[in-house]
């Protein structure tokens, strides 16, 4: 199945357009965060079709563990990057996948 990324924000949130899983087996979406000014904290969030946007998860820097879906949020201490690590990504994990900032 296939879980697409979004940017979000003023072309400061850059992610890949599309990641490719194979089901139970553990997938990385990553986000790219170039001109991180201040001290923002970094969401992630996921749309379904025809549903609106479900909050996943936030943090400031460092790893956290994710419950729904399964897995685990990084960011990096200076919040250039952060990555989406599913574990164990099923078929009704396929959705749209989008990394915020928010200050």
């Amino acid at each position: 199945f296939f879980l697409p990324g979004m940017a979000v924000g003023r072309a400061q949130v850059l992610q890949d357009p599309l990641t490719e899983a194979i089901e139970g087996t553990g997938i990385s979406i990553n986000c790219s965060l170039p001109k991180v000014q201040g001290t923002p904290s970094v969401h992630w969030y996921r749309q379904f079709p025809d549903q609106a946007l479900h909050h996943i998860v936030t943090s400031f820097t460092g790893d956290k563990p994710v419950l729904e879906p399964a897995g685990q949020l990084s960011v990096s201490g200076d919040r250039r990057w952060s990555t989406l690590w599913l574990s164990r990504p099923r078929s009704k994990d396929a959705a749209v996948y989008y990394c915020a900032l928010a200050d």
